[in-house]
């Protein structure tokens, strides 16, 4: 594959993201090149969130990478909460006048976007080594990278950071113009894949005196679940045996009564934080997901933040293009940021209470009973959790 010298969108990061960038902006007839430090098996190994807000799907439909979605994808009208053994369900069709979500593994969302960026011979190149970012403050940005022990250079009319929390596009902007809020919880989510049918067809978000789990699943017959750990522990501490058995005990009898077992695919602990930079654009570069914002899992917020930006980012660049009107571009970051603090505030409240927080003491965990309650006596602030969970309109 030859590689431009010039393009004019230049995106950085393979992810979902920055393929459904290209996909978009291929769509209304934008040139883009992609460029990805990771060999294209690296990003297509990586397990990540599984549930999708009705704007993704609606966005992926719109990028024309929806069919195996439509085929494989799991929709669901609600979600339960149980907590210290009590059991809510949350009716999402009927909270939020007929919307829900979709189960469909980030890694098969990534897996369709490369199928389309293939077919339409978009330039995706991995392994690019050392990329860095040049004149994003003028009128003609370009970004140097070194890719099979050649040095390229490719210039362009704006550069989409999507790259994720540890690239090169947000460490582009300088300290004194970023400013970032972060909040790191004090423990970590152990997940574990295995070929095994779930406990049931809906999530359950499980709270416990003694920590927290989360039963979801890929398809009808893999599962992934989640148990709240210490930050200091280690997947190798973890046999099998002693996920199953701890996760049995975080559940309502009937439901652990009712889990099914096997060898696991995947084991890995992922540590919760909330994190938000801003601004998410700085001359002629834009942040756009990771690069500019964490969500603790707990409310399914990731990739859904990252395909709401993704949407008003291309509309942006679209009207530019084709319209040269900018006024998308300028307002960029204001409008996906009201949206990100927004996703922010439900991840951090779900994440608060449902999870184990000895330090916050007797007072915490009955203030956290007094939210299930609340939650369990009140249509509104049920309506309230379903509507910030299929999410809010993009």
């Amino acid at each position: 594959m030859s590689i431009p010298d010039k393009t004019q969108v230049l995106i950085i990061g393979g992810g979902p993201a920055g393929l459904l960038l290209s996909q978009l902006l291929h769509l209304a007839g934008i040139d883009t090149v992609v460029l990805e430090r990771r060999t294209r098996d690296h990003v297509l190994s990586r397990i990540r969130a599984g549930v999708l807000e009705q704007g993704t799907v609606d966005l992926l439909h719109r990028a024309g990478v929806s069919g195996r979605m439509e085929r494989e994808g799991l929709v669901h009208s609600g979600v339960e909460i149980a907590f210290h053994g009590e059991r809510l369900r949350i009716d999402l069709d009927d909270l939020t006048g007929g919307r829900s979500v979709t189960v469909y593994g980030q890694t098969e969302v990534t897996a369709d976007l490369y199928a389309a960026r293939d077919e339409m011979n978009g330039v995706v190149v991995h392994e690019a080594e050392d990329v860095t970012l040049h004149d994003v403050l003028g009128a003609r940005p370009f970004a140097t990278f070194r890719k099979d022990g050649q040095t390229h250079r490719i210039d362009c009319a704006f550069i989409a950071g999507c790259d994720g929390f540890h690239g090169v596009s947000r460490a582009s902007i300088p300290e004194t113009v970023l400013k970032t809020y972060e909040l790191v919880y004090p423990f970590g989510w152990l997940g574990v894949l295995s070929d095994v049918p779930p406990v049931q067809e809906e999530l359950i978000y499980a709270g416990q005196e003694n920590g927290f789990a989360l039963c979801s699943m890929r398809s009808l017959t893999r599962s992934r679940y989640y148990i709240q750990c210490s930050l200091e522990e280690k997947v190798d501490d973890w046999s099998d045996d002693r996920f199953w058995e701890t996760l049995s005990g975080l559940l309502p009898g009937d439901i652990a009564d009712r889990l099914t077992t096997g060898p696991s695919i995947e084991k890995s602990i992922a540590p919760l934080r909330s994190f938000v930079a801003e601004p998410m654009r700085h001359g002629r570069l834009f942040l756009a997901g990771d690069a500019a914002h964490i969500v603790p899992p707990t409310g399914a917020k990731g990739l859904n933040l990252a395909a709401s930006d993704i949407h008003y980012l291309s509309q942006a660049l679209i009207d530019h293009f084709t319209r040269s009107n900018d006024e998308g571009l300028e307002g960029y970051s204001a409008r996906a940021l009201a949206r990100v603090w927004k996703a922010e505030r439900f991840s951090w409240w779900m994440t608060t209470a449902l999870h184990r927080f000895p330090e916050k003491g007797a007072f915490g965990a009955r203030i956290q009973k007094a939210e299930f309650d609340y939650l369990a006596s009140s249509r509104a602030a049920r309506q309230s959790l379903a509507e910030n969970y299929v999410g809010l309109p993009f």
